[in-house]
C-alpha cells in the first residue's frame, strides 16, 4: 500500500518507514513534487497536523497522514509544546529548526528546577477515503541535566523516557521506535490501515 507522509524531515521519514515496515510503501513530500512549506500556524498540535494532510490534499489529490510532535516540560508549564521545532527561533536564539539552539535554550531554562518531568506527545492526522482521524501517542520522561549519545535527532540526547537509564540518543533505532511517542502513534495508525 502506497501512502504519503506529508514531511520533508528525512529522520522522521525513516523513522516511519521502519515502524511501518515493508506492507507501505511511505513516500514523502519530496517523492510527490511538494517543495512548498506547508504552513503550521495552529495552536495544537491536532491543528498542525489536519493542517500538513489537508494541504496535500487539496494541492495534490492524495491521501496522506502528517504528524506534528510536541516536547511538553512540566516545570515550564508545558512549554515548548506547539512549538518543540522553532523554539529557539521564536526566542530569537537561533536559527529555524535549530536543534542545538533548542537544546541549549531548554537546559537553561530548566537549571533553576529540580522538577524535570516531560513527555513527548505526537499527533498523526490521517486523511483516507474522504475522512478524517486522528492517533496519538505519549512518551513520558524526564530531561537530563546534559546531552548524550549520538543517535536520533532533535532533543533526543537530553530525553530520558521512563523506566530507562538512558536517553533516546543513546538507544538503536529499533529500541526507539517500540517505546517513542512518535512509535506508539504510528502502530496506531498501522493497525487501522491495515485493518481498513
Amino acid at each position: 500500500m502506497k501512502i504519503v507522509f506529508a514531511t520533508n524531515n528525512a529522520h522522521k521519514l525513516a523513522e516511519v518507514r521502519q515502524i511501518l515496515g515493508q506492507q507501505f510503501q511511505v513516500v514523502g513530500l519530496a517523492d510527490i513534487g511538494c517543495t512548498e512549506d506547508i504552513p503550521e500556524t495552529a495552536d495544537t498540535l491536532e491543528g498542525n497536523a489536519l493542517q500538513k494532510a489537508r494541504y496535500v490534499k487539496e494541492h495534490y489529490g492524495l491521501d496522506c497522514f502528517a504528524d506534528d510532535t510536541g516536547l511538553e516540560v512540566e516545570a515550564l508549564g508545558g512549554a515548548p509544546g506547539v512549538h518543540t521545532a522553532r523554539y529557539a527561533e521564536l526566542a530569537g536564539e537561533g536559527d529555524s529548526h535549530s536543534s542545538d539552539a533548542n537544546m541549549r535554550l531548554l537546559l537553561r531554562k530548566l537549571e533553576k528546577y529540580n522538577n524535570r518531568n516531560a513527555r513527548f506527545r505526537t499527533v498523526i492526522a490521517l486523511l483516507y477515503q474522504g475522512e478524517e482521524y486522528l492517533f496519538e501517542g505519549i512518551c513520558e520522561g524526564t530531561i537530563l541535566t546534559e546531552r548524550h549519545g549520538t543517535e536520533g535527532f532533535g532533543y533526543d540526547p537530553v530525553f530520558q523516557p521512563k523506566g530507562y537509564d538512558r536517553c533516546f540518543a543513546q538507544m538503536t533505532a529499533d529500541e526507539k521506535n517500540a517505546i517513542s511517542h512518535r512509535g506508539r502513534a504510528t502502530q496506531k495508525l498501522a493497525e487501522f490501515l491495515k485493518n481498513s
